[in-house]
């Protein structure tokens, strides 16, 4: 008897299990755990910096409080994707874990402010470490159909803090000790960390290279993070020194930084190229603009702070939506297309919210508006992490995805440290000349973003 096609059972295709299907769910909730902890605190921190400089008698270190964690973090991520490569990313996930924890329990207990900047160093270098090692751990063991849920859920992590983060920590040092916005987080973070054991031993986390761990990558980014420092802390002088300080720090980072990232980024050469500096440009844009929001509302609308700060709460919605919409499965474009949408979109979030300065605009318009910036950029940053896995071979998944974290920082930074200053020289002669450039500036380069995102195809 012949059999024929007819014949056989009809069978449904394979479904691939969601990134909370049991052999995936303790690790991605310690994961997503992880770095929502490590943006808790961040947060956090930064309300909670003015009175630890105070009760501590250190306004002098207070811009190094800042900018020490951000220079510390640079080094760590270089370190971290090349120690990912060699070893696999479990040993850099767990000293990460280790030293940030340390870095947050030597803080807590900082008798002054010279040992809390210490702490600070040694908590960022740990958030580095396993921050990059998570993206690792997400290549290893994630199916490539499940990296953008994984990816939604991470840039959530970062989003639901930016919500209640900076009320909780105003309530605990109004109403409590500094101090336990600090060494509250340790109490969190270990059962998190412990979570992901089983799932980290269940795949595999090998190394897929060979090399050393310290190497020429390893000093250009140590010369790259003195420059970083430089720019942050030069950004808070005056004068000469501010002058000098921030020529050195761009200098440093001009020259050290296209070293850390794969060749042609500067240029947004196609494919990772571009998708390295796209990152970069979407973090500066949206963060730096960010920055002198509340600000514009708070001193030039007459807003008080609370309600000011609405407008971070509205993009942090409008982020964590566009972030889930990501994740979701048989998406209807191709990656450039929602990368072009999403720079597009933060692009007039930025020009809108900046449009506020006029009195006779109506500020529940920048409300709104700012809430296309949180869209645009909660479209954008689970994509790009996406495509950084999916361009790089095993061997070189740790460097990639330092490169990303990398180009966000170095960026970030420099942007921050240059239109902090030229607000300052601006805002004492014209404070609408000041604020114009200090949201000019992120909206240049969200309009470069546009341009990179077209150039991000394979």
């Amino acid at each position: 008897m012949t059999t024929t096609a007819t014949d056989e059972p009809t069978r449904a295709p394979a479904r691939t299990p969601g990134v909370l299907a049991p052999e995936y769910r303790a690790l991605t909730v310690g994961m997503v755990a992880l770095i929502t902890l490590v943006a808790f605190e961040s947060l956090a921190v930064t309300t909670a910096m003015p009175t630890v400089a105070q009760a501590l008698d250190g306004l002098s270190l207070y811009a190094l409080a800042f900018g020490g964690p951000l220079a510390s973090g640079v080094v760590a991520m270089v370190v971290s994707g090349t120690w990912s490569d060699l070893k696999g990313p479990t040993r850099p996930l767990w000293y990460g874990t280790a030293w940030f924890l340390a870095g947050l329990l030597i803080a807590g207990l900082a008798p002054t402010m010279e040992v809390l900047v210490v702490g600070r160093v040694i908590q960022g270098f740990g958030a580095g470490l396993l921050t990059v090692a998570l993206y690792v751990v997400v290549g290893h063991l994630y199916p490539a159909a499940l990296r953008p849920r994984i990816f939604a859920a991470f840039a959530t992590g970062w989003v639901v803090p930016s919500l209640v983060g900076p009320a909780i920590a105003g309530l605990i040092v109004e109403h409590t000790n500094w101090r336990i916005v600090f060494l509250a987080v340790p109490v969190m973070a270990i059962p998190a960390a412990l979570i992901m054991r089983p799932g980290l031993a269940r795949g595999d986390v090998r190394a897929t290279t060979s090399g050393k761990l310290w190497n020429r990558q390893a000093w250009w980014a140590l010369a790259a993070a003195v420059g970083v420092g430089l720019l942050h802390y030069g950004g808070q002088q005056r004068g000469v020194l501010q002058l000098a300080l921030i020529v050195v720090g761009l200098a440093a980072v001009a020259s050290f930084a296209p070293r850390l990232l794969p060749k042609g980024t500067f240029a947004i050469g196609a494919g990772l190229p571009a998708v390295i500096a796209l990152r970069g440009l979407v973090a500066a844009a949206g963060f730096v603009a960010e920055v002198f929001l509340p600000l514009m509302l708070t001193r030039e609308r007459g807003l008080s702070p609370a309600f000011a700060g609405l407008v971070l709460t509205v993009s942090a919605l409008s982020w964590t939506a566009a972030s889930w919409y990501r994740g979701r499965p048989n998406q209807p474009f191709e990656p450039h297309v929602f990368l072009q949408a999403g720079m597009v979109s933060l692009l007039l979030g930025i020009v809108i919210a900046a449009a506020t300065l006029n009195e006779h605009v109506p500020v529940v318009i920048g409300i709104l508006g700012w809430g296309l910036a949180g869209l645009g950029m909660g479209t954008v940053f689970p994509t790009v992490s996406v495509l950084v896995l999916e361009y790089s071979s095993p061997e070189q998944q740790g460097a990639n995805s330092s490169a990303l974290q990398l180009s966000d920082s170095l960026l970030t930074a420099t942007v921050l440290a240059v239109g902090g200053s030229l607000f300052a020289a601006l805002e004492p002669h014209s404070a609408t000349t000041a604020y114009l450039t200090a949201f000019g500036l992120p909206a240049a380069l969200a309009l470069l973003g546009v341009v990179a995102a077209r150039r991000t195809r394979a």
